[in-house]
């Protein structure tokens, strides 16, 4: 159903990699999200969460650069221990602050080294990414978006696509530097994942439109990704999920399997995907004077 519109949607989607560390641990923790270009000028549609985390990186590795700097002069006497936790409490750092983060733009553009800016919007979980002076694209094509959104209701069938699950490998932690970096080794790349689902509601707010839920979960990984129909038209982009408690709650359940009775805990819940309407995102373009196509 959604083969052909796949290939054409992974033409101008593209993945965002991330490395972080938290503090006092030595191992580097991958992550992705997933943006898509709306035009030929290097404009691009993400969420509001993932700019807000990769637009802090500087500030969070200077704040970790000024604790590693005044460590230095801490010295190694008996009283480090106690000018240690006096410094980690200046600096509210605990074991699960992050403390290093790096991200990497794939598949965007050949030039090595470019800059970018955002526009996030004011109310909902969207945000306009551009590359500035943006001259040569790694990228195929542009995003299309479906003009008549009135065909969006109930029992349709969608499709989102994204990056979750990453599987690139190109990184290090630098024990003598105390740093993550990435590196010419490993695996560089992360396979698109696309998940179908169906509409189940409208999400209303101010009884405006500004989302659509399917009944199936965005993956991490798929934030900012694009929804699309059968013929690739751009119906929103991928933003969060929702988790509904379905109320069939067992508690202590006795349950039988492979001859023994053993007793299980469970309260399930129904995963939905939340996505930003295709309308607020060409409104938003609109008002910002970027150009996108439709159809």
């Amino acid at each position: 159903m959604f083969v052909k519109a796949i290939e054409e949607v992974g033409k101008f989607t593209r993945p965002i990699h991330t490395i972080s560390r938290n503090y006092k641990e030595k191992t580097v923790s991958p992550g992705a999200a997933t943006l898509f270009f709306v035009n030929e000028l290097g404009c691009a549609i993400t969420c509001k969460h993932v700019v807000d985390l990769i637009g802090n990186r500087a500030n969070i590795n200077s704040h970790y650069n000024n604790f590693i700097k005044e460590k230095a002069t801490i010295g190694k006497n008996n009283k480090f221990n106690k000018r240690m936790k006096d410094l980690e409490a200046k600096y509210n750092f605990k074991s699960d602050i992050l403390v290093q983060l790096y991200e990497e733009f794939i598949g965007c553009t050949t030039e090595l080294n470019f800059n970018y800016r955002w526009i996030n919007h004011p109310k909902y979980d969207l945000s306009i990414l551009i590359i500035d002076d943006f001259k040569n694209p790694a990228y195929q094509s542009y995003a299309t978006f479906l003009k008549d959104t009135s065909v969006l209701k109930q029992g349709k069938y969608l499709c989102r696509l994204g990056y979750p699950f990453p599987e690139f490998t190109n990184f290090e932690y630098n024990e003598i530097d105390d740093n993550i970096e990435w590196t010419n080794t490993g695996v560089s790349g992360t396979p698109r994942f696309p998940i179908e689902g169906m509409l189940t509601r409208h999400l209303i707010d101010e009884g405006k439109v500004f989302g659509i839920e399917l009944s199936t979960p965005g993956l991490k990984g798929q934030s900012g990704g694009p929804l699309f129909n059968e013929q690739g038209l751009i119906c929103g982009m991928q933003s969060m999920t929702n988790h509904l408690h379905l109320g069939f709650d067992m508690k202590n359940f006795e349950y039988k399997t492979g001859g023994k009775s053993i007793k299980i805990t469970n309260q399930p819940f129904l995963h939905v995907g939340h996505c930003i309407h295709a309308d607020i995102i060409k409104e938003f373009l609109t008002d910002n004077k970027i150009k996108f196509y439709e159809k």
